[in-house]
């Protein structure tokens, strides 16, 4: 970049004139020489900071912090240490975590590794090694010999469930799923306080893989009450159970000719329950959006929600015969019941409008994030509008400029005589053709 803006640049600053110039004063600089070197200096260092700013815009990152990172560095003797001490670094000796693959699964390194993408943000990873630090690490003050029997009951319950949880959904990926079950209920039963870890979500669904749905009826009836926060999992599997009765046999044209069953106007209205929820799943679930591996923490009613959802429970709707087409003919008919979301809600609180600004934070820059789908206005308010305000532009340039607006005026009117009269014509000219045709 700097030779081709030396090379452009050689005519206009008289730059040959300068290389002259400093051979023969080598211990001098002539002011044009300091003046050609300063502007191009100035003009290339501009050059620069446009295209770090557009590459950061771009791609999320510094181009010359991944050049001397990902090139330089190794060549210079650099190497990444892979000491459990060295996952944390900040200026200040306080735990920070860095984004390496040390802090993502063999399936996210992989990810990076094809495709040249971070799957996981750093806001997010900063979230995981919060809660690792919660779990995982004592209180700054150190315990002496004869205090060490003494224990955090509350701290101690909390890592034990947390480690069993993740143990059952090891089992689950395993493909071990009765196991996890077990080891699910087992934890759901010892500590039913613990909801907040969401553990029922997972059992959900292992059961549904399984196929266990009388099991997944019950216990949805347990945790699908009305006093109980709500999740994407908890109201599209509701929904999931009610559609698959009906699916199999479910046609539109058949469904519009004699009107919905009783069953299937349940089924609508729990996938319309579910889209009030959390109207970003559809999309993914009918495959009208792409998939991305999901991050580690999710916003309820939000995208990075139905990413997640998505990504485990789509194969549980293609199981279910016709239910994909039930959601895709009904899913949309929520939007007309709701007009006005981040205002009032039907089932539920109204959207809040927060959801966008953290699911980017959660979810990589790659990905296109979703938002409400927006009620379209009818196109006689947007005329009005149109009207309206073209009628005030007229008025105020009326106001402003009386004498041009009446020559615009009286030109426009005269334009529109003319080509009134010129169709006047066409038509007289072609009825007199027809009456000559019928004639003959």
């Amino acid at each position: 970049m700097v030779l081709i803006m030396v090379y452009v640049l050689w005519s206009p600053l008289k730059l040959q004139e300068t290389v002259t110039s400093a051979s023969v004063f080598l211990n001098t600089l002539t002011p044009k020489f300091y003046v050609a070197l300063t502007g191009t200096s100035s003009l290339i260092s501009g050059l620069i900071l446009i295209f770090e700013w557009w590459y950061f815009r771009k791609y999320g990152t510094s181009f010359i912090e991944q050049v001397s990172v990902s090139h330089l560095r190794p060549l210079l003797g650099g190497v990444e240490s892979s000491s459990t001490t060295g996952l944390f670094s900040s200026v200040n000796g306080e735990a920070e975590p860095r984004p390496s693959c040390y802090w993502k699964h063999n399936v996210c390194c992989r990810y990076t590794w094809v495709t040249g993408k971070e799957p996981l943000t750093y806001y997010d990873m900063n979230l995981s090694a919060q809660d690792h630090q919660t779990f995982f690490t004592g209180d700054t003050q150190q315990l002496r010999p004869e205090d060490a029997g003494e224990l955090n009951p509350g701290k101690d319950i909390n890592l034990l469930v947390y480690i069993k949880r993740r143990l059952a959904m090891c089992a689950r990926k395993l493909g071990r799923i009765k196991e996890a079950v077990k080891m699910m209920r087992d934890l759901m039963k010892e500590f039913p306080l613990l909801g907040m870890l969401n553990i029922h979500e997972n059992l959900l669904e292992a059961l549904l893989e399984l196929q266990a749905y009388a099991d997944v009826q019950a216990v949805l009836a347990k945790y699908d009450d009305i006093s109980l926060p709500k999740s994407a999992t908890i109201c599209y599997t509701s929904a999931l159970l009610k559609a698959r009765a009906v699916s199999d046999k479910f046609s539109p044209e058949a469904a519009s000719r004699r009107g919905l069953s009783t069953a299937e106007m349940n089924a609508v209205e729990a996938i319309h329950r579910a889209v009030e929820f959390n109207p970003h799943v559809p999309k993914y679930l009918l495959e009208m959006k792409s998939l991305i591996l999901p991050p580690e923490h999710i916003l309820k009613r939000g995208d990075s929600e139905a990413v997640a959802y998505a990504f485990f429970h789509l194969q549980h709707w293609k199981r279910a015969e016709g239910a994909l087409n039930l959601l895709h003919c009904t899913w949309e008919g929520t939007f007309r019941i709701i007009p006005y979301p981040l205002e009032k809600g039907h089932l539920f609180y109204p959207y809040p409008g927060c959801t966008e600004t953290a699911d980017r934070e959660l979810l990589p820059s790659f990905h296109e994030v979703s938002v409400y789908p927006k009620k379209e206005l009818p196109f006689f308010i947007l005329f009005t509008a149109g009207l309206c305000s073209f009628t005030a532009m007229l008025a105020m340039l009326t106001h402003q400029f009386p004498e041009l607006m009446g020559v615009f005026a009286k030109a426009v009117s005269l334009s529109l005589s003319r080509m009134w009269s010129f169709v006047f014509r066409l038509q007289h000219l072609l009825n007199q053709k027809v009456i000559t045709v019928r004639t003959v």
